[in-house]
């Protein structure tokens, strides 16, 4: 991928939030990245609410909202904000709002969105497989406590020196021994 793509991609993966175990992106956000006001990408989907099934998309509610608040930027409904709760678009409700828009920067975008949301699935499949892995390993590990145990006390063992038994250690050569024995006489 080119790094314009790759960019492009990444900006949108970035607006990608996990709501009721979905993976879905806030009409703002979805608006901006498909060059259009949220009033306007608000106006298709209710002239086309048989082409958004509640798989495609869900209006948030306000204890969702909520818990977003801290993740996104939103000036409160006194500032001109918001009045609506937000609605948000699941990877084929994106793919979908930009048919509905029909302009070339929609969908033109929506490529990028949907590889965002490929990415982030990759990943989260790859993240299933780690925690695999090391639930795998752990339960290995378990087994080995104690053979480890068994192994580090055995080498403490080895560490430990012997115990001295007042012998010389070592080759005595034949000289050394007259020697001695004439020093004795």
């Amino acid at each position: 991928m080119s790094k314009s793509i790759t960019v492009l991609t990444k900006r949108a993966e970035s607006r990608i939030f996990l709501i009721r175990d979905q993976r879905v992106i806030l009409d703002s956000d979805l608006a901006e990245l498909y060059g259009v006001e949220v009033k306007r990408l608000n106006e298709q989907v209710k002239r086309n609410a048989s082409r958004f099934p509640d798989d495609f998309l869900m209006r948030l509610t306000p204890e969702e909202v909520a818990e977003l608040k801290p993740q996104i930027a939103a000036s409160g409904s006194s500032h001109g904000g918001r009045r609506y709760l937000p609605y948000a678009f699941t990877e084929h409700g994106a793919i979908m709002a930009a048919s509905v828009l029909n302009s070339v920067r929609a969908v033109e975008m929506s490529i990028f969105v949907v590889r965002a949301f490929v990415r982030m699935r990759e990943a989260l499949a790859a993240n299933e497989q780690i925690m695999l892995k090391l639930t795998e390993l752990e339960s290995r590990v378990e087994g080995h406590d104690t053979s480890i145990q068994d192994v580090i006390e055995a080498i403490r063992e080895l560490m430990e020196p012997l115990p001295a038994t007042g012998r010389r250690i070592g080759f005595k050569h034949p000289a050394d021994s007259a020697k001695s024995s004439a020093k004795l006489r």
